[in-house]
């Protein structure tokens, strides 16, 4: 970015830093946690705002991932460098978040549709049942199924970390989701819009 200014160490010398801090983090010490997330924290936002586009997502997404990392500490595993695991992290974090904006704008209209009518009551009762709907379709999914789907929409872990989670590949995982969505589009049907006028397929 024009202007700005950065520090420059030679390959080896960061490397050196990466590594003593890695070294430092395994142990809980906070203080190297602190020195890789001022190092990083503007660079990896400025790579999720290219990515998003919008800037206050960024903030939250990299935060995301510096709570991930210390949260992992004791069983990090960096093949590359630690600046390039952070870029990944962030990378596939942020891809979640456009595919999670894209599934509530697709849902929105039908949302809109069944809560535009009620009163204010009947709408507070009807977000009541379909949250109380949700809860159960996701508590009858398959065990490992519903981890993968919880792993993903509640802590926002992208296929690849979660298939290091689990210590699966990242084909069950995206098999996993797929079959929870499946289940979970059967189990809140009634839930969803229908067509406006019966065809041949609702009879």
């Amino acid at each position: 970015m024009r202007g700005a200014r950065v520090l420059s160490l030679s390959p080896e010398t960061g490397q050196r830093q990466e590594a003593m801090w890695i070294a430092r983090l395994r142990t809980g010490d906070q203080g190297a946690f602190d020195a890789i997330f001022r190092a990083n924290y503007a660079a990896l936002v400025a790579f999720a705002d290219g990515i998003l586009r919008d800037h206050d997502a960024a903030e939250e997404v990299v935060q995301d991932v510096m709570v991930e990392l210390w949260r992992r500490r004791d069983s990090l595993v960096i093949e590359s460098t630690l600046r390039a695991y952070l870029h990944r992290a962030v990378r596939n974090r942020a891809l979640n978040h456009i595919r999670h904006v894209r599934v509530v704008r697709a849902a929105s209209p039908a949302i809109a549709e069944r809560t535009a009518e009620p009163t204010p009551a009947d709408a507070r009762a009807i977000q009541s049942e379909m949250q109380i709907a949700l809860a159960r379709a996701v508590e009858s999914l398959p065990p490992r199924c519903r981890e993968v789907f919880e792993l993903s929409r509640e802590r926002g872990l992208s296929y690849a970390e979660i298939a290091d989670t689990m210590e699966i590949s990242v084909k069950t995982v995206e098999a996993q989701m797929g079959k929870a969505l499946r289940i979970l589009r059967e189990q809140l049907a009634a839930w969803l819009p229908g067509p406006r006028e019966s065809t041949p397929a609702d009879s």
